[in-house]
């Protein structure tokens, strides 16, 4: 049988940034329905943002099977898109005289901790993406957005590595048909 040269691809369910990317997609959207006017052209941006962010991780996940450099691409798309809303939100707490937590205030090290919980969803943050407090919301989605920067960062540094290790498509179906060609003389032989 020939060898395979189409890795195993997509699973993107099991990254923990589109994990994370959900959860800011979903909080982003019940945010901009409860804080940010409907016309409001930055409620759009707000959750088109978000959206682009989550559905850049999906394709690039769902391509790499095609082209290391497609994913790499789509993934950093991602992460463009998440600091453009890490912007928006810092945007909404200046403009509503409020600032980011610092890395000492008590929530953000609730946050923190909330960060790390293994299979975290929506529900482990509601508490705080639902609060009636404006700057508490986007307090901790901000730390949401973050977390997923900071995952889509280190995602980026290991397709990298993997890309210079073991190189895209065109070296493995490359690899195959040599393969295939060695294992035929050896069957004529």
């Amino acid at each position: 049988m020939p060898a395979r040269f189409i890795p195993p691809h997509g699973g993107y369910q099991r990254l923990l940034s589109y994990q994370k990317a959900e959860i800011v997609y979903d909080a982003t959207v019940r945010f901009c329905d409860r804080l940010v006017p409907a016309g409001d052209r930055t409620r759009d941006q707000m959750i088109q943002a978000a959206r682009s962010g989550k559905q850049n991780i999906v394709e690039g996940s769902q391509a790499s099977a095609m082209s290391k450099q497609t994913e790499i691409f789509l993934t950093s798309v991602a992460r463009a898109s998440f600091e453009e809303l890490l912007g928006d939100y810092l945007d909404f707490l200046r403009n509503h005289g409020a600032a980011e937590w610092p890395e000492a205030h008590p929530y953000a090290q609730r946050l923190r901790h909330l960060n790390r919980t293994p299979g975290a969803t929506y529900a482990t943050f509601q508490k705080g993406l639902e609060h009636s407090d404006p700057v508490i919301c986007a307090n901790v989605i901000l730390g949401l957005v973050r977390a997923t920067c900071y995952l889509l960062d280190r995602q980026l540094r290991q397709l990298e590595a993997a890309f210079v290790k073991n190189g895209g498509i065109r070296e493995r179906m490359t690899q195959a048909r040599l393969q295939e060609r060695r294992q035929q003389r050896e069957q004529g032989t």
